[in-house]
Order: structure tokens, then C-alpha cells, then sequence
């Protein structure tokens, strides 16, 4: 099932995607697409509707989940992308967070105040539905609700220039686009034989697949949950693929007026302009 949360006259309502393609709304059956909708048992719920028997719902997507609690993040864990920024591979994942709200998939990139280098990074998004605490990587799949689109948007000038962690860089209002919409586990084969790409205006600048990540997302997961107890509405994002901003020769970097198109195979696109700072 792929679930939703769409914008309309009579405010947010929860929604999933049917066979061709259209809305359906579930607003008579849940009362919105929160982490308790996306646990096992809410689950479960969900999958025994018929969506060709509810009503038709269109509107613009707003994030898929209403009460995100944390946004966990993974860095450099794909072979080709830290080659390309030149740094070694990483022993163990690097954690950070980043400490702002979730986007939807059409609401603008915002570049910071005093951002001089506002870089891009298509992810593969985990959501958590199962709460994890010490799992095993063979059990970590268990503990997986869905997988969505994500962006890592990241300000280089903050993140590597004024020292401390990457948090500051990756902070900013508008920095965690996700979307369009939550695809639970069972509508995807493999999460490690995804392709995914990102387009700025038009262009085609970052080419990938989830097989170059260093550590999988079972993986991922168990080994977060060796030092943090993961809750559902918490979410992952497991690091992106060759072609960002800072990789390019020479680097390129956001800038008002961009348009960036951020797709992985069977998960949708998000499509975001972006925007300056206003006070």
C-alpha cells in the first residue's frame, strides 16, 4: 500500500494510492496517516480496505506522515559517492540528525540565510513502524514500516566550514523533503536494487542504486538500535548516491530559481523550486 496525506479544501486527509494510480480517500476509516497508522496493527487495518470502493481525493501531497518524531540520517554509505568526495569508507555508519521539520514533496527548498554552497542529496527514506531497541540484522526488516523519497538537503558552508557536527549544515527550514508518499515494506521487493536519480533544472546529475550502499538497511537499522531506541514515526534516510553539488567539477551549488526532481523506482518524485531566505 502506498499511503499518503493529501491537501484539500476541508484541510489534510489521509490517502492511498490504488491500483491505477488515483487517490482514495481514508479519512472515513483512520483518522490520519500518524505513526500509530503505520505500526503493524494499523497496518494490518489499512491493508484489509477495499480502495476501489472509497472515494476518489485530489489535492496537492502534503508530508505522509503527520507526526514525524526524529530524522535519523546516514552519511557517506555508498561506495561511489565517497570516492567522489575523495574520503575514505566508513568502518561503521555515520549518524547525525537533522533537527528540523519534514517538507512535503512540492513545498519549496528554502536556501538559509548566508548559505553559500545549499547542496542536494536523493536518499532512500526509511520509516520506522516497529519500535527497535538491540535488534538483530536479522530481525531489522521486522521493524520497517515502508520506504519513501527523500532529499538531504545540506549547506556545505555550514556543514564543513564552522566547525563542529553535521547537524547545522543539515538543518535549515525546508531541509527534509520527503514524499509523495509512504510505500509499505511488502510493495517493495528489494530496498538494495533501487534506482534513484535527481535532476536540476532538467539536468540529470545524480545516477545511482541502492546496491552501492555500503551498509544495507537491515543493517542500518540493527546497528542504530544498538544505542538508540527507534519508535515508530521515526525515520531514516540512508545516504545518497554520486552526483552531488560538491562532487561536481567544478561544484554547483542551489540557487534561487532551480527546479529539483528527485525520483527512486517505484516511489514517486518529489519536484520542489527553489527559493531565497526572507526575513
Amino acid at each position: 500500500m502506498k499511503l499518503c496525506r493529501i491537501k484539500t479544501s476541508d484541510g489534510i486527509k489521509p490517502a492511498a494510492v490504488d491500483q491505477e494510480g488515483l487517490l482514495r480517500d481514508l479519512s472515513g476509516h483512520v483518522a490520519d496517516i500518524d505513526s500509530a497508522a503505520i505500526t503493524p496493527d494499523g497496518l494490518r487495518h489499512l491493508a484489509g480496505l477495499d480502495l476501489n470502493t472509497l472515494p476518489e481525493i485530489k489535492g496537492d501531497h502534503a508530508p505522509f506522515l503527520s507526526d514525524v518524531r526524529r530524522v535519523f540520517c546516514i552519511g557517506l554509505n555508498y561506495y561511489d559517492h565517497a570516492a567522489e568526495m575523495c574520503m575514505p569508507i566508513p568502518e561503521h555508519p555515520i549518524l547525525f540528525m537533522k533537527a528540523c521539520d519534514v517538507t512535503g514533496p512540492t513545498d519549496p527548498i528554502v536556501i538559509p540565510k548566508w548559505a553559500e554552497k545549499t547542496d542536494w542529496e536523493v536518499e532512500l527514506g526509511i520509516a520506522i513502524g516497529n519500535r527497535a531497541l538491540h535488534v538483530a540484522e536479522a530481525d531489522a526488516m521486522n521493524h520497517i514500516a515502508g520506504y519513501f523519497v527523500a532529499n538531504d538537503v545540506s549547506e556545505r558552508h555550514f556543514q564543513t566550514e564552522l566547525g563542529g557536527q553535521w547537524v547545522k549544515g543539515k538543518s535549515a527550514d525546508s531541509f527534509a523533503p520527503i514524499g509523495p508518499y509512504l510505500a509499505t515494506k511488502d510493495e517493495v521487493a528489494d530496498p538494495q536494487n533501487l534506482t534513484m536519480w535527481l535532476d536540476v533544472n532538467g539536468k540529470r546529475m545524480q545516477t545511482g542504486s541502492t546496491k552501492t550502499m555500503i551498509f544495507s538497511v537491515a543493517h542500518i537499522v540493527a546497528h542504530v538500535s544498538q544505542f538508540i531506541t527507534l519508535h515508530p514515526g521515526d525515520l531514516i534516510l540512508t545516504g545518497t548516491p554520486p552526483g552531488v553539488g560538491g562532487g561536481q567539477k567544478p561544484p554547483r551549488f542551489l540557487k534561487a530559481g532551480d527546479v529539483v526532481t528527485a525520483e527512486i523506482e517505484g516511489l514517486g518524485a518529489m519536484r520542489q523550486e527553489v527559493v531565497a531566505f526572507a526575513d
